[in-house]
């Protein structure tokens, strides 16, 4: 993969993910084995402005050996320097860039029990800097290959290959040739977006029915105040951003409490290191009330039972069958990227920032107003060649996907 395009990447991730302004500092999250395409994103986000990058490294073995010799109650404190960071990070707000790389298969084996109850112990003293940063900061997820994803992706190419074909698919999904300019690609691609949201909004549907031979027959009703979003975001000061590159979604959170139904997987969902797959999800009365996978059941039950507010919707997401990423053909066991293939919804938090004038409205307010709160916020994938979804208003039906692409 030449340099230049590696970097030419990397500035898109900094100008037009985060799309970072002069003088604000930057946060970065990424695995070890990325340093050199960090680097180069380090130098780019200076270069974009940023008064300063700090660098939070992750390692997938260590988190297992974390998780394996350190105690239930170690693991669930949140010790006096990580809420000192937290308050910090409230009060500088500094624009967040996540680069996913892992292997998904990576923390296989981890006692997911143990995870859950530390996870729980600690989102009491997470959560209130979490809600305080609500809508007001800029962020993004992109992403880079790993020769151990690499293989997950491509398990019949030798290890190079497989890395540089993850390479090649990646850069395609984000817009990025060696020699276009992708930054005024993406202003296209979110102007096309933002066209399919201004119809949703338009209709103003009382709900989507979705039906496909798979088995899903499902029904969400839909908040009147709140709006369908598509590609990037813009913070309450009014910065625009890109929060996912890839993107092919145009998305808003359905009413808590008014889902009914069954939903079917279509593909297999990474999970806090490992795969569940093969599996279904049953809603009464807006709450999950029965499901089941053939691969990772363990860990299903477990995510759906992280809080009260994980058997509920907090997204419902719409992205045609014939879209780039879908029509590769590829299975990227990533959700950032598989869930750009398909349409989807996500179990758990909704987005508060949906809401027409959320800026003005408390959290409180925006959550009587039928957005979900979770400490989650997972995706799956429900698309079909065959997804029918059809939008209700006063009892009048009008299709919005025929054979999973826009009708």
């Amino acid at each position: 993969m030449k340099k230049t395009t590696i970097r030419k990447y990397a500035r898109l991730i900094a100008r037009v993910g985060a799309n970072i302004k002069k003088g604000q500092p930057v946060r970065l999250y990424a695995d070890v084995d990325q340093y050199e395409f960090v680097t180069i994103l380090v130098d780019e986000c200076y270069k974009a402005g940023a008064s300063k990058v700090s660098l939070e490294w992750n390692h997938d073995p260590i988190t297992k050996l974390n998780y394996r010799h350190c105690s239930l109650k170690t693991l669930s404190k949140v010790e006096k320097w990580q809420e000192e960071k937290l308050k910090h990070t409230v009060e500088t707000l500094p624009c967040s860039i996540y680069i996913e790389s892992s292997d998904p298969d990576g923390l296989k084996g981890i006692n997911i029990e143990k995870m859950q109850k530390a996870s729980i112990a600690r989102y009491p003293i997470i959560k209130p800097y979490r809600d305080a940063m609500d809508g007001k900061y800029q962020w993004t997820i992109a992403a880079v290959p790993s020769y151990a994803w690499a293989k997950k992706v491509f398990p019949n190419e030798k290890k190079h290959r497989a890395y540089e074909m993850l390479w090649e698919a990646i850069l395609a999904t984000v817009r990025v040739t060696d020699d276009n300019d992708p930054i005024a690609e993406w202003e296209k691609h979110n102007a096309n977006l933002k066209t399919r949201a201004t119809w949703l909004n338009e209709q103003g549907f009382d709900y989507l029915e979705y039906k496909s031979s798979n088995g899903t027959d499902f029904r969400a009703s839909l908040i009147p105040e709140a709006e369908w979003h598509a590609g990037g975001d813009t913070t309450i000061g009014g910065n625009f951003f890109n929060p996912n590159m890839p993107t092919e979604e145009v998305f808003t959170s359905p009413k808590k409490g008014f889902a009914e139904g069954k939903l079917v997987s279509t593909k297999p969902l990474s999970y806090d290191g490992q795969i569940i797959d093969k599996f279904y999800i049953t809603f009464k009365d807006g709450k999950a009330v029965e499901w089941d996978a053939e691969v990772g059941k363990p860990l299903l039950d477990k995510m759906l039972t992280m809080d009260e507010g994980a058997k509920y919707l907090g997204e419902l997401a719409l992205i045609p069958d014939n879209s780039p990423i879908s029509n590769s053909g590829i299975l990227y066991y990533n959700t950032l990227f598989d869930e750009n293939a398909s349409c989807h919804v996500a179990m758990g938090r909704g987005f508060t920032e949906t809401i027409k004038g959320f800026a003005d409205k408390s959290l409180e307010e925006c959550y009587a107003l039928g957005i979900n709160d979770s400490m989650i916020h997972v995706d799956f994938m429900i698309g079909a060649p065959d997804l029918t979804i059809t939008g209700y208003k006063d009892g009048v039906a009008t299709p919005v996907f025929v054979n999973g692409n826009w009708a």
